[in-house]
């Protein structure tokens, strides 16, 4: 399983579940997901393991 945590950048961070958010992603103010994920995507998991955590931002880029 993995936990989900958002911050006011609209960035993510995917987690396993029970880890603790790594210092290089501390400054942020991440909130929890309530939801728990089961599966996520080959990439994520896959940067997970090798990692630790998975952060990606979701902004929107606007076009002049």
């Amino acid at each position: 399983m993995f936990d989900v945590y958002r911050n006011g950048k609209r960035d993510f961070l995917v987690l396993t579940a029970g880890s603790v958010i790594p210092v290089a992603c501390s400054t942020d103010r991440w909130r929890k997901s309530r939801k728990r994920v089961l599966k996520v995507s080959e990439e994520i998991r896959s940067t997970v393991q090798r990692q630790g955590y998975y952060v990606r931002s979701l902004r929107v880029i606007k076009k002049g």
